[in-house]
């Protein structure tokens, strides 16, 4: 059951294009909506947009790694035609490895990374269904960067609150 994570890889490509750029906006503290479990529902209204946006996120850190960080993140696109699941994780991973994705043990696959800023490198599905059910009925998420192709460092996300969390993403 690998393919939910992959087969929607074109598709980001555009999206990127498109400028959603929804961890950047995320970062503003003050536009916290609500929370749920570790996951916060952060909104505001980006420069030149005519409405607000709103994601929902969370920022990990490696338990034994405290210099590997992830912000893990779940927005709708401006025109509500798809749900992306964006996690950027910090310069200096590998990235023809990809970022790998377990979800309560069961390995759900890998998505490559789409592009790298000043703030780290981004990795970026289309969430659909099947991803989407595992994400709302999990418990722990392990999110996987590479250092080297032998060297993954599994970076552990708490699920609980996803689910109420996306029930409330505008």
């Amino acid at each position: 059951m690998q393919t939910p994570f992959r087969r929607s890889l074109p598709i980001i490509a555009a999206l990127v294009s498109l400028g959603v750029t929804a961890p950047a906006m995320a970062q503003e503290a003050s536009g916290v909506r609500s929370t749920h479990g570790g996951w916060s529902i952060i909104c505001d209204t980006p420069p030149g947009a005519s409405s607000e946006q709103c994601v929902m996120m969370q920022n990990v850190v490696a338990d034994d790694r405290p210099e590997i960080g992830l912000s893990v993140v779940v927005l709708k696109t401006a025109d509500r035609s798809a749900e992306i699941l964006r996690v950027l994780a910090p310069l200096g991973v590998l990235l023809p490895n990809g970022l790998g994705l377990n979800i309560d043990g069961q390995d759900i696959g890998r998505a490559y990374f789409v592009r790298c800023f000043d703030d780290g490198c981004y990795a970026e599905v289309i969430l659909e269904e099947p991803l989407l059910t595992s994400l709302r009925q999990g418990e722990l998420a392990t999110f996987i960067v590479f250092q080297t192709p032998e060297e993954g460092i599994g970076i552990p996300v708490e699920l609980e609150g996803f689910d109420a969390g996306y029930a409330a993403l505008p």
